[in-house]
């Protein structure tokens, strides 16, 4: 199905035949753009940047890239192609055809997912915001705008579904996902993760980690829903949402990196010597890991649930890759090791349904590890002894049977007491924060870093690291 691209709105989903839903569409427009110029990347709206555009779903051939004024971004509504004849592929309705319009006994259950799942994309924007100001090179303010524009393009595709499928109900909660603003005392988003400032260019690549990792696990649970506008939504979202964890994976092995760069220049890896230096030390960067990890754990939700059981029972929400799983009933049991009443843990056993949060955990851990193996491989062949880890997912919990229940990063339980005096160790403190503000130095000249960070290995699109890839008015 073909990209529009005469209409105002860009889509693949024929919008021009529906004319009460492209004037609403039309009517939100606005409201988004002014949104974007108060709250998107502040004072860099009249920059060119080097932005890719979706102008397909085939995966072979999906962007184009040229350079573009980010409120002239064609932000559109793009579902990936259907498949001939799907079914459910999961839970109590497995084998029926998937649905096309929402079922009235879903409709409230679906709304409030899509509408979290929303809040999440202009929240990060709001989160971002600032971040342009202090880049390490044009060639990293490239890549914070095209995760930027992105997310901008996620939220229509949510804001879509809702105008689409929810009628007045879906208006009204597309108003309020521009009303909601990222740290807003009264009116706050949605998910405590995404108010969280980001103050500073290593929080961006942990965010771009571990919490957009989040968000690729979430969208390919939704990718299995049996609402099949909802599925073909989430599908194309997962082509874009890959250069996020890219743009994250690569920033903290840049920082690696040129940290080692540094020790092999002063020949130590103290750390306040290499603060001196001007480079992030290892500890520190283990620190900010511990933090962002943690933070991303509870966006999962708890490890035994009622309403992820219900999801999956009645085919709303999957496991990721389903396909891959022989039982897609769910019918076998899940151990969860939990705090006893003492200070040791025990087994308590759950239905496998109940345990679907948990499941998607565990699978976004095992990811999560691949990005600890290539950091900690670069460390190895600089014959350097430091290896990084994740912390335990007991650590510093705020949901689940683990809320609130002090362990240590590799998930001891221990006195409260300690916990008070220790958790400073363990997560970036008032001086690990003003240090690396302190690093945030914006460098503008075309191929050079700033000090802190190495350059990429390649640049974008067959262009070099040495291209223009921000024309700053």
């Amino acid at each position: 199905m073909a990209i529009d691209y005469t209409e105002r709105i860009p889509n693949n989903v024929e919008l021009a035949s529906n004319r009460t839903l492209q004037r609403a569409l039309e009517h939100w427009q606005p409201a988004f753009l002014n949104w974007w110029k108060e709250l998107g990347p502040s004072d860099f709206q009249a920059a060119d940047v080097y932005l890719r555009t979706a102008i397909s779903v085939d995966p072979k051939g999906w962007a184009h890239y040229d350079y573009v004024k980010m409120p002239e971004y064609r932000w559109g509504i793009f579902l990936a192609e259907p498949e001939t004849d799907r079914r459910v592929g999961f839970g109590d309705e497995l084998g029926k055809p998937v649905w096309q319009q929402v079922p009235g006994e879903h409709r409230s259950t679906l709304r409030r997912l899509i509408v979290t799942q929303g809040d999440t994309e202009p929240a990060s924007v709001e989160q971002q915001r600032l971040l342009g100001h202090t880049a390490p090179s044009l060639y990293d303010l490239r890549n914070l705008f095209q995760v930027n524009v992105e997310e901008g393009r996620h939220l229509w595709a949510m804001v879509y579904l809702l105008h689409a499928y929810f009628g007045r109900d879906g208006r009204e909660e597309a108003e309020e996902l521009l009303a909601r603003h990222s740290g807003d005392a009264d009116n706050p988003r949605i998910l405590s993760t995404f108010n969280e400032p980001i103050r500073d260019w290593l929080s961006f690549f942990m965010f771009t980690f571990f919490t957009d990792r989040d968000g690729k696990f979430q969208l390919k649970s939704l990718a299995e829903s049996s609402f099949d506008p909802l599925a073909r939504t989430c599908r194309f979202m997962l082509t874009e949402e890959a250069h996020h964890m890219f743009v994250g994976d690569t920033g903290i092995a840049r920082v690696v990196r040129r940290t080692l760069e540094v020790i092999d220049e002063i020949g130590t890896d103290d750390p306040e010597a290499v603060r001196r230096a001007g480079a992030i030390d290892l500890p520190t960067i283990q620190r900010y890991l511990n933090f962002w990890f943690s933070s991303s754990l509870d966006l999962f939700g708890a490890d035994a649930s009622s309403n992820a059981a219900s999801y999956f029972a009645n085919g709303i929400k999957g496991r990721p890759d389903e396909k891959k799983y022989g039982d897609h009933v769910a019918a076998g049991t899940f151990d969860l090791e939990i705090p006893d009443g003492d200070a040791g843990t025990r087994i308590e056993t759950i239905a496998m349904r109940n345990a679907m949060n948990e499941v998607v955990r565990n699978a976004y851990v095992d990811d999560c590890m691949k990005g600890l193996t290539h950091w900690n491989r670069i460390l190895e062949a600089a014959g350097h002894a430091y290896r990084f880890t994740l912390p335990s997912t007991r650590f510093r919990r705020g949901v689940g049977s683990w809320a609130n229940v002090p362990t240590d990063p590799a998930g001891n339980r221990i006195p409260q007491e300690q916990y008070d005096a220790q958790i400073a160790s363990w997560l970036p403190s008032g001086d690990d924060r003003a240090f690396i503000g302190s690093l945030m130095q914006r460098v503008t000249e075309p191929g050079k870093m700033a000090a802190w960070i190495a350059p990429p290995d390649k640049g974008i699109k067959d262009r070099p690291v040495s291209y223009e890839y921000v024309r700053l008015a």
